[in-house]
C-alpha cells in the first residue's frame, strides 16, 4: 500500500471514530473515553488535514471549530416548506383541538413534545452526508447557514442512512452557554442578548463560523420533513432519526386523552425552570402520518397540531434596596435588590432597572411591592410596582460609587461617570481596547485583564505599554513564551492611527464607524482637546449627544493624562496617512447600502477616501451619493424620497476610471 493510500486511510479511520465519539458525548451523553484522548485524535486529524489538503471533506469533523467567513448567506427555496403553527394560550382552546380530532377520528393519538425557544432549520442529506442547512426564514424560503451548523457539536456530518433525507430542528442556546456569552459580552461592553432564543438567532448568522462555534450553539430534531422510506408514525420516525445519530427533542410522549395531554403539560411546566434549555410552550400533534393527511393542511399551518404557550410566570415581592453598577462606557446602571421570589425554576433576588426613565415610568421606589417576572424566562424584571405611598422617590447620585467623580446626563436616558480612569471601567476597558475592531491586541481577554487589575499592574489602558514580560510571568498560564507572544502583541498595537485609537478608548457613543469619520475630519488626537462641540457636529454620523460624548471626554484630567503616557509610549495617535489619488470625490459624502457584486464594504470606503471623499452610516441631506447593492434597504428609500443621487458598482467603477 502507497504512503499516500495509508494516510488515507488513517484519516478516514480518525473521522469516523472522532464523529462516534462526538454522538457519545453531544448526542447521547455518555462518554467513551477522557477529553484528552478525543483531543489527541482530533489534533491528529488536523494535522493530517493540513499537510494533504487533497484529502479535504467538507464534511470532515474538524470544519467544527469554524474558519469560513462569508460576505453574505445565499438563499433557499425550501422543498419541503417549514410551516408554522397555530398557537393556543388556554387549557380551554386545546381542549377544543382535542374534541374536534377526536370527533372526527376516535382511535386518533397525540405526540406532546417540548416546544424549544430557538431558530428553527432544515438539515438536508444526500447518500449519507449532510449537504446544506436552512433557517426557516418565511417557511418558503431561508437562508443557508451550513458552515455555522457545521460547528454545533450534535448535528452530525455522516450519517448511516443513504438515501435522501431531511429533517428539521431547533437550534438553540443553552442556558449556560447564554450566561457565559452575556457575562464576556458585558465585560467587553457590549450590549447583553435579552434571551437565549435572540442568542441562538444572532450566533447562527454571524457571517464568521468561528464566532458561531464559539458560542455553544445546540440543535434538537423534532420532525422528519422527508425520508425516501415509509413510517407509519411520528414517534416511529423520531426512532429512525435517534439510529442515524440525530439528537431527537426529549420527553416526546405519545397519549391519546385530553386529561394525559393537560398532565403532561403540567409536568413539564413545573420542570422548565431547571431544564438546560429554553422552552416557552408545548406542541401537541397527532402522531399517525397517515391520518394527518386525511386531516389536511391549513393555509400556512397544519390542521393536526397546535402549540400551547406557556404565560409568563409573576410573583410580587418587595423592593430592599437599590445599587449602582458603572459599566465599562461609564454608564451607571440601577440594580434592584429584591426580597427572594422563586420564578420560572430559579431564584430571583436581582433584576436591572435600566435607567432613571425606566424608575420614574414605573414608579418603582425602595419598599414597594413589586411584580417580577423573567423576559425570555431567563433575565429577571420588574413590570409594575404600588403600595408606594409614602415612600421616597429613588434619586441617583451626583457622584460616581467606583470613582467619587461627578457624574453628568446629557440628553439621553443614561447618566455617566466620564472618568477614563474610574476602576468600575477599568477591566472592561481593557478587554474592549485590545479587542479585534479597536487596538486588536491577540492575547488580551477577559482572563488576563483581570489579573492585571487584580495585580494592580495596569491602572489605566496607558499602562498597557510599559509592561515588560518579568510583569506577566506570575499571572496565571502565562510562561515566557506567552508573556514575549503578549507583549510583542502591544508593540504591535502602536500604529493602529488615530481612528482606532479613539475607538479603543471607549468614548461614549463612539462606535468604529464614528471614529473613523472623526478621524476623516482631525489630524490628531490633541485637536480633540480643544475641540467645539457645535464645530463637531457639522461632521456626519456626529450629532449633538456624540458631540457632547466626546468634549465631555477630552475635558476629563484623567484623560489628558492617559494620552500623554501613550504618546510618551509611542502609539501613534494621528490619522493614519492613506494614499489620495485625486480629489475628484472631494466634499461628497457616500452611503453604502446593500451588497456589492465585486467589493466588500471596506474596499469600497477606502477607494472613496482615497479619492478625496467621505462615507457616513445614515442618509441625511448632507449625503451626497449613496452607493446601492442588492437587498438595499431602508437607506435606499430613504435616499429615494431625499432626492439623493444612487449608484450601482458598475457606475462607481467609471466614476473611479481614469
Amino acid at each position: 500500500m502507497s504512503d499516500n493510500l495509508q494516510i488515507l486511510e488513517r484519516i478516514k479511520e480518525l473521522r469516523e471514530k472522532i464523529e462516534y465519539h462526538s454522538r457519545k458525548y453531544y448526542v447521547e451523553d455518555s462518554p467513551e473515553i477522557e477529553d484528552y484522548e478525543y483531543d489527541k485524535m482530533f489534533y491528529e486529524l488536523v494535522r493530517l488535514e493540513q499537510e494533504h489538503p487533497e484529502f479535504d471533506d467538507k464534511n470532515s469533523p474538524t470544519k467544527r471549530v469554524g474558519g469560513t467567513a462569508l460576505e453574505k448567506f445565499e438563499k433557499i427555496e425550501h422543498t419541503y416548506p417549514l410551516k408554522s403553527l397555530s398557537d393556543v394560550f388556554s387549557y380551554e382552546e386545546l381542549g377544543e383541538f382535542v374534541t374536534k380530532m377526536k370527533n372526527e377520528h376516535s382511535d386518533v393519538d397525540f405526540s406532546v413534545e417540548c416546544k424549544i425557544d430557538g431558530l428553527s432549520l432544515a438539515l438536508h442529506y444526500e447518500n449519507g452526508e449532510l449537504i446544506y442547512a436552512a433557517t426557516r426564514g418565511d417557511g418558503l424560503v431561508g437562508e443557508i447557514v451550513t458552515e455555522n451548523v457545521r460547528t454545533i457539536g450534535s448535528v452530525p456530518l455522516k450519517i448511516p442512512y443513504k438515501g435522501t433525507l431531511e429533517v428539521r430542528g431547533e437550534v438553540y442556546m443553552p442556558k449556560i452557554s447564554f450566561e457565559k456569552v452575556n457575562a464576556e459580552r458585558e465585560i467587553s461592553g457590549e450590549p447583553l442578548f435579552a434571551n437565549p432564543r435572540n442568542a441562538a438567532a444572532g450566533s447562527l448568522r454571524q457571517l464568521d463560523s468561528k464566532i458561531a462555534a464559539s458560542r455553544g450553539l445546540d440543535i434538537f430534531i423534532f420532525n422528519l420533513q422527508y425520508c425516501d422510506k415509509s413510517f407509519s408514525s411520528h414517534s416511529e420516525t423520531f426512532d429512525f432519526m435517534r439510529e442515524n445519530g440525530f439528537k431527537v427533542i426529549p420527553f416526546a410522549k405519545v397519549v391519546s386523552t385530553y386529561d394525559e395531554i393537560i398532565d403532561e403539560i403540567k409536568n413539564i411546566g413545573e420542570k422548565r425552570g431547571n431544564l438546560a434549555f429554553d422552552i416557552d410552550g408545548m406542541v401537541i400533534k397527532v402522531n399517525s402520518l397517515a391520518l394527518r393527511q386525511e386531516i389536511g393542511e391549513g393555509t400556512g399551518t397544519p390542521k393536526w397540531a397546535v402549540a400551547y404557550k406557556f404565560p409568563p410566570e409573576e410573583k410580587e415581592t418587595k423592593l430592599l434596596s437599590i445599587d449602582i453598577q458603572v459599566g465599562r462606557t461609564g454608564v451607571l446602571t440601577p440594580i434592584a435588590n429584591l426580597s427572594s421570589v422563586r420564578l420560572a425554576g430559579t431564584t430571583v433576588s436581582r433584576a436591572t432597572l435600566h435607567n432613571l426613565d425606566f424608575i420614574r415610568e414605573r414608579d418603582i421606589r425602595v419598599g414597594a411591592t413589586v411584580t417580577v417576572r423573567k423576559a425570555g424566562d431567563i433575565i429577571p424584571e420588574i413590570v409594575s410596582a404600588k403600595d408606594t405611598a409614602g415612600l421616597d422617590e429613588f434619586s441617583f447620585p451626583e457622584n460616581c460609587p467606583a470613582c467619587g467623580e461627578k457624574v453628568s446626563r446629557g440628553d439621553q436616558a443614561a447618566i455617566r461617570c466620564t472618568n477614563s480612569a474610574c476602576p468600575a471601567q477599568l477591566r472592561r476597558n481593557l478587554v474592549h481596547f485590545a479587542s479585534k475592531g479597536a487596538m486588536d491586541i491577540d492575547g488580551l481577554g477577559p482572563a488576563v485583564a483581570n489579573e492585571l487589575c487584580d495585580k494592580g499592574l495596569v491602572k489605566s489602558v496607558s499602562d498597557l505599554y510599559y509592561l515588560k514580560v518579568e510583569d506577566l510571568l506570575g499571572l496565571e498560564r502565562m510562561g515566557e513564551k506567552s508573556a514575549n507572544k503578549l507583549i510583542s502583541a502591544i508593540e504591535s498595537s502602536k500604529t493602529r492611527g488615530l481612528a482606532k485609537l479613539l475607538y479603543a478608548l471607549g468614548i461614549g457613543q463612539i462606535g468604529d464607524k464614528t471614529a473613523e469619520a472623526l478621524a476623516q475630519n482631525y489630524s490628531d488626537i490633541e485637536d480633540f482637546f480643544t475641540v467645539d462641540a457645535e464645530k463637531l457636529t457639522e461632521i456626519d454620523d456626529v450629532g449633538e449627544i456624540v458631540s457632547r460624548c466626546v468634549v465631555d471626554f477630552f475635558a476629563h484630567p484623567s484623560t489628558r493624562d492617559t494620552v500623554d503616557r501613550l504618546k510618551a509610549a509611542g502609539v501613534v495617535t494621528a490619522s493614519a496617512k492613506k494614499e489620495k489619488k485625486d480629489d475628484r470625490f472631494d466634499g461628497i459624502t457616500f452611503v453604502l447600502t446593500g451588497t456589492l457584486p465585486t467589493l466588500t464594504r471596506s474596499e469600497a470606503e477606502e477607494i472613496i477616501v482615497s479619492y478625496g471623499g467621505k462615507t457616513s452610516s445614515s442618509v441625511s441631506k448632507k449625503t451626497g451619493i449613496v452607493l446601492a447593492g442588492a437587498e438595499a434597504g431602508s437607506k435606499l428609500t430613504k435616499a429615494e424620497q431625499l432626492g439623493i443621487k444612487i449608484i450601482d458598482e458598475n457606475e462607481f467603477r467609471k466614476m473611479i476610471e481614469d
